[in-house]
């Protein structure tokens, strides 16, 4: 099999049916999720061992065969007909092969195009602070941070770093030069990228993942120290993203971190991508503001507070999960029952649903 024209087959199926992830997995026809949906498409043969091998390696460069081979999996970005930009992660399963690939849309979205809550642009008139946005995987974190990103590079004049695995959105330089650092092709690690900006002159600073305590310590220092700084954590609530960071360090460190997020966290935006009742997908959102009773929650180590704060503190442009879902009822966007299956509270939106 050519296995170079199989491959454009399903990429050109995938942007075509506007899916969001492609799936390769043995004994299954390739897959596609669209809406949130995986959908296999049946009228194309089971992938067999030797097919889906043939396909993965002709994703890979020789390097990243290699390492792939040696590792057990691997991360990286396929670029395919200058068109469409794939994220892939190539695996072992039962000792064969299987793809994920996850489509980047070709265009940076804005907040507006996204649907999301216009609070952020708030976030990014600041230039020191720390802004988290978080979710579960594949929930859009990345999309909404490169509609930040973009929306400062289309403001002002800074000098913004990416530190990515893989990059996925590429930029194009408007009033802020850009530079876009890739783990395993341009750095080593989160952390060393990280500490090498202090050297770079950057304004801005995005964190595709904070996954280590050291990573987390210096992009805290790095807010602290002049510079915005954007980063994802998989939470799903401003609470459970203060407890992560905070609980991923020694107690006798944990006063300290918990003293230096109260004072350069900017917000938390949680969020969740929705079946929608007019198709698609539509994020749902947490919004929590580090308001200075925020900050004394947080250095005061109450956090377990945090979500009424957010709940009656609407004026300040705090939104809250379930008033958020709420709305998207009124507005006729998704139903109660789909409501209900993302909410933290379901007794307390049915309450706010019925208002």
């Amino acid at each position: 099999m050519d296995y170079s024209l199989k491959l454009e087959e399903l990429l050109e199926k995938t942007f075509a049916q506007k899916a969001s992830d492609l799936h390769i997995s043995v004994g299954h026809p390739p897959i596609l999720r669209i809406a949130g949906r995986l959908l296999p498409l049946m009228k194309m043969k089971k992938i067999s061992a030797e097919d889906s091998r043939g396909l993965a390696f002709e994703l890979m460069t020789e390097e990243q065969q290699q390492k792939f081979l040696r590792d057990k999996e691997i991360d990286f970005s396929y670029e395919f007909k200058e068109e469409m930009r794939f994220r892939v992660n190539v695996f072992f399963q039962r000792e064969n092969i299987a793809c994920a690939l996850r489509l980047i849309p070709p265009k940076i979205r804005t907040i507006q195009e996204l649907n999301l809550p216009p609070i952020l642009h708030e976030f990014m008139r600041h230039h020191q602070g720390f802004v988290l946005i978080t979710g579960s995987s594949s929930q859009g974190k990345s999309t909404t941070l490169a509609a930040l990103i973009d929306e400062i590079n289309h403001l002002r004049a800074d000098h913004i770093i990416t530190i990515e695995d893989p990059i996925e959105y590429v930029f194009k330089d408007d009033r802020s030069i850009i530079d876009q650092r890739e783990l395993y092709r341009d750095t080593l690690s989160f952390a060393k990228a990280l500490k090498s900006t202090f050297r770079q002159d950057p304004d801005v600073i995005m964190v595709g993942e904070m996954r280590d305590p050291e990573t987390i310590a210096t992009a805290i220092t790095a807010a602290e120290t002049g510079h915005l700084v954007l980063a994802t954590l998989h939470t799903n609530s401003a609470a459970q993203t203060i407890h992560r960071i905070v609980d991923v360090f020694p107690g006798s460190q944990q006063a300290q971190i918990r003293s230096q997020l109260s004072g350069s966290l900017l917000g938390v935006v949680s969020q969740r991508l929705l079946p929608s009742i007019k198709g698609g997908l539509i994020p749902a959102c947490e919004v929590m503001i580090n308001t200075p009773a925020i900050a004394n929650l947080i250095r005061e180590n109450k956090i377990h507070e945090i979500p009424m704060i957010i709940e009656t503190s609407a004026e300040m442009g705090m939104i809250s999960l379930d008033r958020y879902l709420a709305d998207l009822i009124r507005a006729k966007e998704i139903d109660l029952e789909t409501a209900l299956t993302y909410s933290l509270n379901p007794t307390g939106l049915t309450n706010l649903a019925r208002r």
